[in-house]
């Protein structure tokens, strides 16, 4: 883990998702009408995630807003689990969550999306949606069928789960993507590197992909997580404050 240092100042805001209450941290920088990030977790994840927390403090250095959020199902979120499973669903919930924050009439309309695993593939799908002005993730799966068979079998979801429900491929969606920074670990044994060299080689520049040697799902590596918020605050410094201006 990154070196342990105070939360950094937010406030909670809640918003609605299919009639689901959903429960968020939002990081004001002193900064007037920011851009603003919006951090996407992983499956079995929470927005408490300290690679959130990190990014969050480093943008908000930067000028940057950032708002992390629980999905349905997730961390203070309502809703089952079961029920956010599925990349719609996921989709759905980031695109709300977009939505109130440009309600509140505080930010420029330049949104950048961080998205962690499954919260990579839900950054992937909303992009084009919420017109984007960046992305960044981290371990984002294309494809997710041997995930959820795996976990299945396992027995961390519940068998009785149509796979024709929360199955997808967004391989067909990745010539849009812009403004792109993409991380990986080397040693990722939930999903695989080559997932990072497709998103990468079929998206559009500006796009840049680190693959952090021996980097595990987690990103446990305290200098791997150093080295992912330096970059990733720097990337959406660069391409929101460019496409600002």
């Amino acid at each position: 883990m990154v070196k342990s240092m105070p939360m950094p100042r937010s406030e909670k805001v809640t918003f609605a998702a299919d009639g689901h209450i959903l429960s968020g941290s939002l990081h004001l920088p002193a900064a007037p009408r920011p851009p603003i990030v919006i951090g996407s977790h992983g499956l079995y994840s929470s927005s408490q995630s300290p690679k959130q927390i990190h990014l969050a403090r480093k943008c908000n250095e930067l000028g940057i807003a950032y708002f992390r959020f629980d999905h349905r199902g997730c961390g203070d979120s309502q809703g089952s689990f079961e029920s956010g499973i599925s990349i719609a669903a996921r989709c759905t919930d980031l695109a709300c969550a977009a939505q109130s924050m440009l309600a509140m009439n505080k930010f420029s309309n330049n949104i950048g999306l961080f998205g962690s695993s499954m919260g990579g593939a839900a950054s992937i799908c909303a992009f084009s949606e919420l017109k984007a002005s960046a992305m960044v993730t981290f371990a984002a799966p294309l494809k997710n069928g041997p995930i959820i068979e795996a976990l299945q079998q396992d027995g961390a979801i519940d068998p009785q789960i149509n796979l024709n429900d929360v199955l997808f491929d967004l391989t067909n969606q990745l010539a849009g993507l812009k403004n792109i920074l993409v991380f990986h670990g080397s040693a990722d044994d939930v999903v695989p590197p080559s997932h990072a060299e497709t998103l990468y080689t079929r998206a559009s520049a500006p796009k840049e992909l680190i693959i952090q040697s021996q980097g595990d799902h987690r990103m446990s590596d305290p200098a791997h997580q150093k080295t992912f918020v330096k970059k990733a605050a720097f990337w959406f410094n660069t391409h929101l404050r460019a496409t600002h201006a």
